[in-house]
């Protein structure tokens, strides 16, 4: 038995090696494995449906009609299909707003949070960025739509508009769908910007001190440091972020535009996600809704291979 433990190639030895010594963690892992195959890969036995004509009171789900690719050509043509497109592009949009917007302003109070030397002040700043994470989004709609709304209604956006001259009468934030792709961004920023700002923080502990030392020999202020190590230094966990936040590109959201919309937005406000519920499962139509939930599922692999494979042609960190 010995002398068949040596003839192994070291490669499998090495291997068998690495599984005996954290056997503890692979144990330990199994849970978790089981959660995660039972309810994100067993789920996916359900996209049977998008080439089906379902109906849930035939119970076998190999007893139903098939229809081939019609539930796919039917969301994209028709009243259904300019529906859909429309709710493209309001998801397309209101995501590239939250996130360029999220990302800029997430990195920048991260800079401004490295730089306070006062440690009380510090922790009271990122205490209260902090806290709207915790919030849910019924909570926050409510807060936003009482912000929002007219002076006479407890509106503090339109009493400080109107207070700075800045406009001469109450603007009609919720009413106008000019506004939506605006708030929905705002919203989210002011929900989770803090806590956005976390992974930056702990980025920046690991640079190494003596780079700021010999900046400052050399004569750099804060932001000439800020510029030349801070960002360069946390460049890869900037990438790596980018690429996870373009992987949910189509996820806008469903709360914040399912509370604060209404007939008057509706054409900005209506999201991928709105249209399955809407169409989808509310109608009955359990196919096309699942064939949109599966477009999504296609659109979002694509493009986080699409910014994994352009940051490693770049030179940059690559999530995989």
């Amino acid at each position: 038995m010995r002398a068949k433990t040596l003839a192994l190639p070291r490669d499998r030895r090495s291997v068998w090696g690495t599984i005996i010594s954290q056997r503890e963690l692979i144990i330990m892992s199994v849970p978790l494995l089981l959660y995660k195959i039972l309810f994100s890969y067993v789920p996916i036995t359900g996209w049977t449906m998008a080439f089906q004509n379902f109906r849930p009171a035939i119970r076998s789900t190999w007893d139903q009609q098939w229809v081939g690719f019609d539930n796919f050509v039917k969301l994209f043509t028709g009243i259904n299909g300019e529906r859909f497109i429309r709710d493209i592009r309001n998801t397309l949009a209101q995501s590239f707003l939250t996130l360029i917007i999220g990302y800029v302003c997430s990195i920048l109070l991260a800079l401004l949070l490295n730089e306070v030397k006062n440690t009380g002040f510090k922790r009271i700043v990122q205490n209260i960025t902090y806290m709207p994470h915790f919030l849910s989004w019924i909570i926050v709609a409510g807060l936003v739509s009482t912000a929002l709304s007219f002076p006479s209604s407890g509106g503090i956006v339109n009493i400080l508009l109107m207070k700075l001259h800045i406009v001469s009468e109450p603007v009609q934030f919720l009413s106008n769908p000019n506004y939506f792709w605006g708030v929905v961004a705002g919203s989210h920023l002011w929900k989770e910007l803090g806590w956005n700002t976390i992974i930056y923080l702990a980025a920046m502990t690991a640079i190494d001190p003596a780079l700021y030392e010999a900046a400052d020999i050399d004569g750099a202020n804060r932001y000439h440091k800020m510029w030349n190590i801070t960002l360069p230094s946390i460049k890869a966990t900037i990438v790596i972020l980018l690429i996870m936040s373009i992987g949910w590109i189509l996820e806008a959201g469903f709360e914040i535009q399912y509370f604060l919309g209404n007939g008057l937005v509706v054409e900005k406000a209506e999201t991928i996600d709105i249209f399955v519920l809407k169409y989808g499962i509310q109608m009955g139509n359990y196919s096309l809704a699942t064939v949109a939930g599966i477009f999504k599922t296609g659109v979002s692999i694509i493009l986080i291979a699409g910014a994994n494979f352009i940051a490693g042609r770049l030179g940059e960190e690559k999530l995989i």
